[in-house]
């Protein structure tokens, strides 16, 4: 006889089963070890019976070599439920008879699912976490900073294998800001950026086509200048970070002044002394596609480097 076991998620809302799972467990009888399982109340409502009892892994084991039994797994101690099936397993190869153990998938998350869990994590610290909950915006702007520039530098550095860490933290913060903000929440968040992207690539969500990358940029730049027009925006400046890198800065201001049209005599002899040269640097690499904060922070770099081996000398 078989021990045939259901997972579910706790990602996916109680009562959402897969057809295999709602067959099986109508064939009893039906065990867990969580009174508290969010999946009972709809099994009751369905008519389905289920006996919460003591883990046990020998008794489980031995129970399913004369019967079926269904054992519904806990889908909130991921860890606890591993450690409990590895023990029915150990415990069944030691019978003359082991029972066949079958596991059924109730519910399984879609890719993004563990997004959730953040979230919940989030709002409990926002409610239980003394530090956690005396953050605003203004408080999180150094964190914010600091993870975007520390996931740049293990992209710069090559360590892709830290850059998961990394990028984790990054979007800790926003998760963070939007649980203190005020009006919105992340699903506020995730849907405006959805509708965004949707609506800045017609050529994949609609009928527009778009046969290169260069096409796909002049869409989206022309998409942009409708919504700010749209939106009563003046300026082709507008929405551009002042409080961005100077070499960056002045990157994205010369880009987007381009894209309006903008005569490129308005660059010339901007500032006086070596900020009229760092200007005028920060253009040329434009126009030869090289992006000036970068190749200066490589110079950093390497000058870096070579500050580091003299010092060991």
């Amino acid at each position: 006889m078989p021990l045939i076991v259901v997972t579910t998620s706790p990602r996916i809302a109680p009562g959402l089963l897969s057809h295999q799972a709602w067959q099986v467990l109508r064939t009893g009888p039906v065990l867990t070890a969580a009174a508290d399982h969010p999946q009972l109340p709809y099994l009751a409502e369905a008519g389905v019976e289920v006996e919460v009892v003591e883990p046990d892994p020998h008794g489980l084991a031995r129970r399913a070599v004369g019967e079926t039994v269904v054992w519904l797994a806990s889908s909130t101690s991921e860890a606890a439920d591993e450690e409990f099936m590895r023990a029915v397993g150990h415990a069944a190869v030691a019978l003359d008879e082991p029972p066949l153990i079958e596991v059924v998938p109730g519910s399984y998350d879609l890719p993004g699912a563990r997004v959730l869990d953040l979230v919940a994590v989030m709002d409990r610290l926002r409610t239980e976490c003394p530090w956690d909950r005396k953050q605003t915006h203004e408080s999180l702007v150094p964190y914010l900073l600091e993870e975007a520039y520390e996931v740049l530098e293990t992209i710069e550095q090559g360590d892709y294998s830290a850059l998961r860490e990394e990028l984790g933290d990054l979007l800790l913060q926003v998760v963070f800001h939007a649980r203190v903000a005020d009006g919105f929440d992340m699903d506020d968040v995730a849907a405006g950026i959805v509708e965004k992207l949707v609506r800045r690539h017609p050529h994949v969500f609609g009928s527009v086509r778009a046969e290169s990358a260069d096409e796909v940029n002049d869409n989206w730049e022309a998409i942009k200048a409708a919504e700010r027009a749209s939106k009563g925006r003046e300026s082709a400046l507008e929405g551009v970070p002042m409080g961005q890198p100077a070499l960056s800065l002045a990157a994205q201001l010369l880009r987007r002044a381009e894209r309006a049209g903008a005569p490129e005599a308005l660059s010339a002899g901007i500032g006086q002394g070596v900020a009229r040269e760092l200007f005028d640097l920060v253009r040329r690499a434009g126009d030869a596609g090289i992006d000036a904060e970068a190749e200066l922070r490589a110079a950093a770099r390497a000058y870096s480097a070579r500050v580091r081996a003299w010092e060991k000398h």
